[in-house]
């Protein structure tokens, strides 16, 4: 089960800025966004104001692992929505700006200098050209990041040191010009229309020029006939078409170039790395429309400075800052507005506005008797810095509360998260390390509420030991079991690591072995040596590795003798060694229990042994530890929660094997563990030298887990049954008629059944012994009253770190108190406060604080996304600071506080706003990711038994359910009055916080003036329409169900339209080739389908705007939008597609407002050819057999059979009904018997999932068409027969067909239909007993009437069964009587009477058959003759036939009641009717 699917993740970001030391700079063209990457490989998005420029940091990008190089637009779209970054370590990401989600990511060898983004001709797209430290120009498509072709190089192929895209006039092609790092000009012109696939394509021409490594090469772009070249120590002007030298001119002392670019024909602006920018006078030679042009250059007119950008207070900078030059035309100004931007390494960013000098100006300076430049200072400038220094009150940080304490701040250096306990480690600065309650400490920071009056409330402890900042902490139990969980590991800037015993507060052992500071602390493999399983590894600035054993309390091995620092650590359990690489690529092998070095290996060696390394674990235990940059410790830390496993590949290519670091981490063993806690705090540092910031993972579906199996524990299997989540014993009691009544089957059932009762009873039990603790835990609340009254009122976890120091003499470690909250539910409270939209209902808020026990957020919060391989976008604090708070009179309860001051005042009035509307414009990710865990939640907690946060009443439930009541007093009833009631208002707050949040938000949020607001994706919830978490499934399921309904008509159609393109075409037996106008290779028939990936990550993150759908630009992007076009078009199809007149029965599933006119155009009656593809693609889904491109039991899959379901009467025309419901029962009958039904919340396995989505679907199709499905079973029924009679002669085993594994399915079905449509099956008696015979295990009938074997069908009184004779007869409604002879097992058709057969029966002794049909009010009397002793061909005839009188009124009457014949004796029977008239007769 991937844990990843829905993760909310918060951000407490804390008052520091995180270092942003810039190495890259790019402006949109609109002006509206900033994006600056840094060294340490995040990237910061500003929110820029087109007009003042003013600029706002709003979030952080978070996934490189290396410095950012360069940064440029991926889309053409005027909107420019996305970018495209690129990396030191070849790391390439495509970013949603506005979602922040990470699109694409790909890892290649080359590394990219320069990337250029161009429009070719021939195309649709945006292409990106890159050049870089390898000898070919790389072109690549900016959203699949594939390699599309490359240019290479025929004369003196060397790197490419600058290069430039342009188009000439009048001209169809594109031309390259490229300079090599030696000096070769190259020119390439592309047509649009190459590939990958073609020759290599070379240069057309080069030619030798003097200048070496060149930083830039710029073409004119006003008419394209002189290029500029810059190199770090002089530019020059070149003629573009012979490429000889025009100009030329050095730098200033101390300065080198760093680019330029051409502002008109005859002027140029250059920058430095001093930070500096230039703005110069061509001289006339260079100038292409002027006379002069192209003669030799004259010493009286050289390049003239007329202008100089400058910022003369900066500080000295560290290293070189990053510029970036842009020209911008307005919409609502004529003349263009150009800027030179630059960000240096303290992360100030600086915008100069280029003057515009006229000519007239431009000869005054020149005139001057000492020419001096125009000196222009920078229009602006801003850092993160800053902008954090202007929250007032700053943003919080996790442990705020220790600073008011304490009266100082003290960074926060290194953190670690224990689920069990729901604890969160910080190590400090100055060596203590704090441990506090999780939960409480974020709800402190974050929340409303009795406790912000409490003091030193959380309570804390403190572990002091260290001298000095505490650098990483190591839980070794939560890396695996074998550790003792008393245990936390910690190393310090003070080279030592300390052993902690958690619970009492004590230092255990000090190990001094490291000459350098801890940088890292991780657990060796769980197939070492029982004495290395006791070790954890440590890692130390002095290059030194050491295994230092726990349980002995010393060193087992010291490595020491690296003379790099070490960059991976990897083990080869079997052999003892532990292999040690370092940032040189030298290799040190040591052996683990001895300590001895083994060998060091260098080169080719050194590399081969690390990749036997990777081979031979099969599970990765290795563990790459990558010290010289914090973000890969933050993505070491991400990999705990087992999302995908995030390798960070080792720095100085030692081996840079594209995805070597890319398999998942699901099958490493002590991954499997902690992956599922509902909640995670992981410290983020993105520079060494920062405090941390914190991020809370909150994983819903983790979340959701726990709750139900904590509700679920306390049932026996008995409550369950009866709560409806599942329905064994009615499943039991079908089951059994299919087999044999034979005794050893009766017994088998029994012990089922005795099982059941056990686990009941020790429910019972288990019950009963954790109430004996409870009144064990009431004595002790006694005695500890004052921690308990200050806990009752904040419900804490019973598991204070054991009544904190004080008490924790007296009370055992482990003992707990069974009352203790569950983390769970404290987890769900904390979340829900955060995410619901307060203030758009009042009513609703007072309930939900009351009632239900959620509080207010007192900040704005920092949401973040998570997305493909675990990149994340964190929304920045300071953009809070954009919301505007409007100039309302502030509400009542702000107006009484004159005592406050007015910052905190604003931060309310932004908080509100935030959580009302603005929450809602972020972005439609977080809208979709929100909702789905609300609504997932609500309904979770809404199934749970008086499910609130209200500490009373949460006690009063868990009190509830233990206790056992058998004598009732008149106080209980009360009280038990009272619970019932309270529980029918919890559950009644629940269901109106699902509803605000699924239906009337949008309306609500517009209501508020919220100007954009971000509707949810259909896409993402489509991908989660049958996910593994029922009330996820559901929430995704009701929220798209919504939007649809809210789109109108319209709407409907506008998605239809856009969707249908992508549907799959099929044939009944083979896929055409794709319509989609991209060359598809398609494979076979299952190539509609993504491939399933082993990365659980990766099907989730895909979604895009839906806005602008883009032609797919891979294969794979295709296939998704093929399986998201199959399940859009048939939910549509389904929900939308049907006319409400067409189908009675259908109308409680149709709801009341959806007329005529909802029907979209290609499901309706008149047009179905949309209806045709949908019904074929989903038949296929259903069907195909598994595949590695399709496997067996996807969501994909379960979603097909639920639509098919859903929509069986819009599919129905089109399908092939049998084998769908053949294929269905296939599904049902493989999986265990005991599949829970579908309100049932806990996942279960992917096969039963499918088992118990099939069965819902039977059932929809049964009650939709049941007189399709009765016909249908019957004429396989028979199919099977006659395959039956000759299976021996066929040699075929008859118990593997599908009719004889489903009997009980079957019978299920039938069963239903009879309870549900007894008019429609009256009509269908014959095919129905077929199917019943079928289903049934003949000797059920031999000793028992089938009154007592299958009393459903017994109902009708067309239906006759007479066990003396062992024969059934059934009337049908042509009139015929059918006759089944169990003993031979064949059957017999008599013509009867000429209209519906109203009643029959047989006499007692069997020798007589009276039938009766009102239509022709006649009733006959027939006796079956057999030859002479049972020999000879028995016949049936009429020996008797009276007239009888009509019955009026008939058509008002029910024909299920309209007559009985019963037998007085062997000869009379008398025919009792629906007036209440009986008459007799004799045989």
């Amino acid at each position: 089960m991937p844990g990843t699917s829905l993760v909310v993740p918060v951000v407490l970001w804390g008052k520091h800025a995180p270092t942003h030391c810039i190495s890259c700079i790019y402006l949109s063209k609109d002006l509206k966004t900033l994006a600056t990457g840094c060294y340490d490989g995040q990237i910061c998005l500003w929110q820029v104001d087109p007009d003042t420029l003013q600029m706002i940091p709003r979030c952080l990008l978070v996934g490189h692992t290396a410095p950012i190089l360069c940064i440029t637009r991926a889309s053409m779209i005027q909107d420019n929505n996305y970018i495209v970054s690129s990396s030191e370590a070849g790391e390439m990401c495509t970013w949603d700006l506005i979602d922040g989600k990470c699109r694409e990511t790909v890892k290649i060898q080359q590394v990219h200098t320069n990337m250029q983004a161009y429009h070719m001709c021939n195309c649709e797209d945006l292409r990106l050209f890159c050049n870089g430290y390898y000898p070919e120009i790389i072109v690549m498509d900016p959203f699949s990041l594939e390699i599309l072709f490359m240019l290479s190089s025929k004369q003196n192929p060397d790197w490419i040191s600058a290069l430039h895209v342009l188009r000439p006039a009048k001209r169809k092609d594109d031309v390259v010009l490229a300079l090599t790092t030696t000096g070769m000009v190259k020119v390439w012109t592309l047509t649009g229309a190459e590939n990958r696939h073609q020759e290599p394509i070379y240069e057309n021409e080069s030619k030798q020029i003097r200048t070496l490594n060149a930083v830039c090469l710029q073409c004119c772009c006003y008419n394209q006939r002189t290029v500029l070249v810059v190199c770090t120590k002089y530019w020059q002007i070149y003629d573009a078409g012979d490429f000889s030298v025009l100009c030329s001119y050095l730098a200033s002392r101390g300065e080198r170039w760093m680019s330029g670019d051409f502002l008109a024909i005859d002027r140029i602006i250059m920058w430095s790395d001093a930070g500096k920018g230039y703005l110069y006078k061509l001289p006339a030679n260079s100038i292409p429309d002027h006379a002069d042009f192209h003669t030799p250059s004259t010493e009286s007119d050289s390049p003239f400075l007329y202008c100089l950008l400058n910022q003369p207070d900066s500080k000295p900078l560290s290293c070189p800052p990053s510029m970036h030059f842009i020209t911008t035309t307005r919409a609502n100004k004529t003349n263009k507005s150009r800027y030179l931007i630059r960000g240096d390494s303290e992360g100030i960013v600086m915008v100069w506005s280029i003057p515009e000098i006229s000519a007239a100006q431009l000869e005054e300076i020149q005139r001057q008797k000492l020419p001096q430049p125009v000196t222009m200072k920078a229009t602006l400038t801003t850092s993160l810095t800053e902008a954090w220094a202007g929250m007032n009150p700053s943003p919080v940080g996790i442990l705020d509360q220790l600073e008011k304490q304490e009266c100082q701040s003290i960074k926060l250096t290194a953190s670690i998260y224990l689920p069990l306990q729901s604890r969160l480690v910080v190590g400090r600065e100055d060596g203590s390390i704090i441990i506090v309650p999780a939960n409480q400490t974020v709800m402190l920071q974050l929340l409303h509420g009795n406790h912000q009056q409490f003091n030193g409330w959380p309570q804390h402890q403190i572990l002091s030991g260290h001298g000095g900042r505490v650098n990483c902490l190591l839980y070794p139990h939560r890396e695996h079991s074998r550790y003792d969980k008393n245990h936390l590991v910690s190393g310090g800037v003070d080279f030592a690591v300390c052993l902690w015993d958690l619970y009492g507060g004590t230092l255990l052992h000090r190990f001094c072995v490291h000459a350098g500071e801890i940088t890292q602390l991780l657990v060796p493999p769980n197939n070492c040596s029982a004495r290395i399983q006791k070790c954890i590894c440590s890692v130390a600035s002095d290059h030194s590795v050491t295994l230092l054993s726990l349980a002995e309390r010393k060193c087992v091995c010291l490595a020491s003798r690296h003379l790099f620092p070490v960059t991976t650590i990897k083990w080869r359990p079997n052999d003892d060694f532990m292999i040690i690489g370092c940032s040189d690529g030298t290799v040190y092998v040591w052996q683990m229990e001895t300590g001895h070095l083994d060998r060091v290996l260098q080169g080719i060696a050194a590399e081969e042994v690390l990749y036997a390394c990777e081979e031979n674990e099969a599970n990765n235990t290795s563990s790459e530890v990558g010290l010289a940059n914090p973000a890969v410790h933050f993505f070491r830390g991400l990999r705990h929660r087992n999302l995908s496993a995030i390798r960070h590949a080792t720095q100085r290519g030692l081996h840079q094997l594209q995805m070597l670091g890319a398999h998942t981490n699901n099958d490493d063993p002590h991954m499997q563990r902690n992956h599922n806690s509902p909640l995670s705090i992981q410290g983020l540092r993105t520079n060494p030298k920062d405090p941390e910031s914190h991020i809370l993972f909150f994983d819903i579906e983790a979340l959701i887990i726990e709750l139900l199996s904590e509700e679920y524990e306390t049932m026996s299997p008995g409550s369950l049954e009866a709560a409806g989540l599942i329905n064994a014993s009615e499943y039991l009691k079908v089951a059994a008629l299919t087999q044999s009544a034979s005794p050893d089957a009766h017994k088998k059932i029994a012990d089922f059944f005795g099982k059941m009762k056990n686990k009941a009873e020790n429910m019972e039990m288990i019950i009963k012994e954790k109430d004996k603790h409870g009144i064990l835990a009431k004595m002790k609340e006694g005695a500890e009253s004052a921690i308990a009254k200050a806990e009752s009122v904040l419900k804490h976890s019973g598991e204070h770190f054991k009544g904190h120091e004080s008490t924790s003499k007296n009370s055992k470690p482990n003992t707990l108190g069974p009352l203790e909250a569950s983390h769970g539910m404290e987890i769900a409270q904390l979340l829900l406060s955060l995410l619901h939209s307060w203030g758009l209902d009042s009513d609703l808020d007072r309930v939900c604080q009351v009632k239900l026990g959620l509080l207010r957020p007192m900040v704005p919060i920092s949401y973040g996304v998570l997305s493909k391989a675990n990149h994340m976008s964190l929304f920045l604090p300071t953009w809070h600071n954009t919301i505007p708070v409007d100039e309302e009179p502030l509400p009542n309860d702000l107006s009484l506080t004159n005592s406050i001051p007015p910052e905190l005042i604003r931060q309310e009035q932004v908080t509100r706003i935030f959580t009302s509307r603005t929450h809602w414009e972020l972005s439609t990710t977080l809208t979709t990711n929100h909702l789905l865990a609300i609504i997932a939640l609500s309904h979770t907690l809404m199934s749970m038994s008086n499910a609130t946060f209200v500490p009373e009443q949460e006690r009063n439930r868990k009190l509830h359910r233990q206790s056992t009541r058998v004598n009732w007093s008149k106080t209980d009833e009360e009280h038990e009055e009272m619970f019932t009631q309270q529980q029918a208002q919890i559950k009644q707050g629940w269901s109106l916080l699902a509803t605000l949040h699924c239906v009337l938000l949008p309306d609500k949020v517009v209501e508020h003036g919220a100007k954009n607001f971000k509707r949810p994706q259909v896409e993402m919830m489509v991908k989660r329409w049958q996910h593994h978490c029922v009330e996820v499934r559901e929430a995704a399921q009701t929220l798209l169900l919504a939007e649809l309904s809210r789109m109108g008509p319209k709407g409907r159609k506008q998605l239809v339209e856009s969707w249908a393109q992508y549907l799959p075409q099929f044939t009944h037996i083979e896929t055409i080739n794709q319509q989609v106008n991209s060359p598809v290779q398609q494979t076979n028939g299952n190539a509609n389908q993504q491939p399933h990936t082993p990365d659980p990550v990766d099907e989730e993150f895909e979604e895009e705007e839906e806005e602008q759908i883009r032609k797919p630009s891979s294969l794979s992007e295709l296939k998704k939008k093929q399986s998201t076009a199959v399940i859009i078009l048939g939910v549509i199809g389904a929900e939308f597609g049907q006319d409400i007149t067409c189908s009675d029965n259908n109308k409680r599933r149709m709801s009341e407002d959806r007329r005529k006119s909802s029907v979209v155009e290609g499901f309706g009656p008149g047009n179905n050819n949309l209806a045709r593809l949908t019904s074929m693609a989903l038949s296929h889904l259903l069907l195909a057999p598994p595949s590695p491109k399709l496997p067996a039991h996807i969501p994909l899959r379960r979603a097909a059979i639920d639509l098919i379901g859903r929509g069986f009467t819009v599919w129905a025309p089109f399908l092939d009904i049998s084998k769908v419901l053949i294929g269905l029962l296939e599904l049902c009958s493989e999986a265990d018997r005991l599949v829970p039904s579908m309100t049932y919340g806990l996942p279960l396995t992917p096969q039963a999932d499918s088992c118990r989505t099939a069965r819902h679907a039977l059932t929809l199709i049964a009650t939709a068409r049941p007189a399709a499905f009765i016909t249908t079973m019957a004429k396989e029924v028979a199919r099977y027969n006659a395959i039956q009679q000759n299976a021996q002669t066929l040699n075929i085993n008859m118990n593997n067909n599908v009719l004889h594994k489903a009997k009980p399915e079957i019978l299920r079905g039938v069963e239903l239909l009879i309870e549900k449509m007894q008019n429609e099956m009256s009509d269908l008696l014959v095919e129905l007993m077929d199917i019943i015979l079928h289903c049934l295990d003949p000797s059920q009938l031999k000793n028992k009437g089938l009154q007592d074997v299958f009393p459903a069908v017994c109902r009708f009184s067309q239906v006759s069964h007479c066990p003396a004779t062992r024969r059934i007869a059934v009337g049908s409604h042509t009139g015929s009587l059918t006759l089944y002879e169990l003993r031979q097992g064949k059957c017999v058709n008599i013509r009867a009477h000429s209209s519906a057969v109203t009643a029959l029966a047989f006499s007692p002794d069997g020798k007589f058959l009276v039938s009766y049909a009102s239509g022709d009010n006649r009733l006959s009397f027939w006796q079956t003759s057999t030859g002479m002793f049972g020999l000879g061909q028995s016949q049936t005839k009429n020996v008797k036939s009276y007239s009888t009188a009509p019955i009026a009124d008939v058509a008002r009457l029910n024909p299920m009641r309209l007559a009985r014949l019963i037998w007085m004796n062997n000869r009379t029977v008398s025919l009792m009717l629906a007036d209440g008239s009986e008459t007799r007769f004799n045989v």
